[in-house]
């Protein structure tokens, strides 16, 4: 691969990455509540601390799959760095869920909602690239400059919660 295409894509490498090591840390809080609760191996069973672990757990992977696939939609179709800053975002916001779902369940609140919007952000960001595309292919206009601007001058919004 040459450096322009890693160029390309290294931000959104580094955010799946980090994406990676938390999902770890969170197997291994459930593998360490689990052993904690039953004395054994993981179970399903257990102390309502270990459900709490458990429903986050499975909470935060069902999302994952959807939040990976607008990352790199939004990186490769829009614009690299405002995807990533967005996905360091949403792996801060999945934290805040995950561990306000150990305490209260109305603590991760907050966090599913600003989670909510920074998938509906990577979201839109691919929508503007795709579109950007065909408006290229059939008229020759290409709006891209104009995306990136408002792509990465909208991204620091999302800090606003």
């Amino acid at each position: 691969m040459d450096q322009e295409t890693l160029g390309s894509i290294v931000l959104l490498a580094i955010v799946t990455l980090i994406s990676v090591v938390q999902n770890a840390f969170f197997a291994s809080k459930l593998e360490h509540e689990s052993k904690h609760c039953n004395g054994k191996g993981f179970q399903r069973a257990g102390s309502s601390a270990f459900d709490r672990v458990y429903t986050a757990n499975q909470n935060c992977g069902h999302a994952y799959p959807t939040f990976l696939a607008v990352l790199w939609c939004a990186g490769l179709l829009c614009s690299q760095a405002p995807a990533a800053f967005a996905g360091l975002m949403y792996l801060f916001v999945r934290q805040k869920y995950f561990v306000g779902y150990l305490g209260e369940r109305t603590q991760s609140t907050p966090g599913y909602l600003f989670g909510k919007r920074i998938i509906l952000f990577l979201f839109l960001m691919s929508v503007a690239g795709i579109l950007n595309y065909y408006l290229i292919f059939f008229f020759g206009s290409d709006f891209e400059m104009y995306i990136k601007t408002i792509t990465s001058a909208i991204s620091p919004l999302l800090l606003i919660p």
